[in-house]
């Protein structure tokens, strides 16, 4: 019997579903994604992409793997809430990518973590996002469906990086010592999935960050070396005048392992670094 038509949808057509979109494009017979914005469908459309209205349950009929990155509100997982029972009844699903993040492991005061160690979540956003990685691990055990997680770091990449921040005179550095951030471009979370889809293992979880935890002061630094301008000046953590989302962000440190996505997947990051990412982003 020949395979099925292989056909992506993504449940929440933002920045890193549309990566995905773009790089897998020839590896699909069709790839749609679901957006409450008219003006967003109108784009997607314009793109090549099937639109669909977020919610509608035909959104996921005919689909061979699903990519879920709608956010958890305080009800729990939309996408679960409006078509559980349609994905569940679904024939010839091959994946489910989960993507969640790394903020599920909570502060743990500049130390190394990985998918083995027990996530302590420690804002209302990440004990969200932990319920609705439970939610939907629990979901492809309980009905068979294979559910993959993936726990993303910081996603930077063409159009939001320090680059487009010290372009716009929004970026600012904020130093405070001893914290590191760890991020990913959005290339390299595009490859990870596309090789998960290649590699199904339903269950798993990866973590999605690069080889090299930086502060945020080094980064904007960094770029502004690139773009040939003066960093902004060094703004102290303690004495900024930054807005409480701002402010949590810095309250927790960790440094976040990548080898199973390595080691499992085969992947090699394109950008290792915030360094390869950037000069890449900066390059005319």
């Amino acid at each position: 019997m020949s395979r099925p038509p292989q056909r992506l949808a993504c449940l929440g057509f933002g920045y890193c579903a549309e990566a995905l979109a773009r790089a897998a494009a020839d590896d699909f017979a069709d790839i749609s994604g679901t957006t409450r914005n008219p003006e967003r469908a109108r784009a997607l459309a314009a793109g090549g992409f099937s639109a669909c209205s977020f919610g509608r349950p035909d959104c996921v009929d005919g689909a061979t793997h699903l990519a879920i990155s709608a956010p958890p509100g305080a009800d729990g997982d939309p996408v679960l809430a409006a078509l559980g029972d349609r994905i569940a009844a679904a024939p010839g699903l091959e994946w489910i990518g989960y993507l969640s993040t790394t903020g599920v492991y909570g502060d743990r005061r500049g130390g190394w973590v990985g998918e083995d160690d027990a996530p302590r979540p420690d804002t209302p956003r990440a004990e969200r996002r932990l319920a609705a990685e439970r939610a939907w691990l629990a979901f492809g055990e309980a009905r068979g469906v294979p559910v993959q997680v993936f726990r993303l770091a910081g996603i930077y990449g063409p159009g939001r990086s320090a680059l487009d921040r010290l372009r716009a005179g929004t970026a600012r550095r904020i130093v405070k010592p001893g914290q590191v951030f760890c991020r990913i471009h959005v290339a390299d979370v595009a490859q990870a999935l596309r090789a998960s889809i290649a590699r199904p293992a339903s269950g798993r979880i990866y973590n999605l960050a690069d080889d090299e935890p930086a502060s945020q002061a080094d980064v904007v630094a960094f770029a502004a070396g690139l773009l040939g301008v003066a960093p902004p000046p060094g703004e102290r953590f303690e004495t900024a005048d930054l807005p409480p989302p701002a402010r949590d962000f810095y309250a927790g440190c960790r440094r976040v392992r990548n080898d199973r996505i390595k080691r499992e997947l085969g992947v090699v990051l394109r950008f290792p670094s915030y360094r390869e990412g950037l000069r890449d982003l900066a390059a005319p």
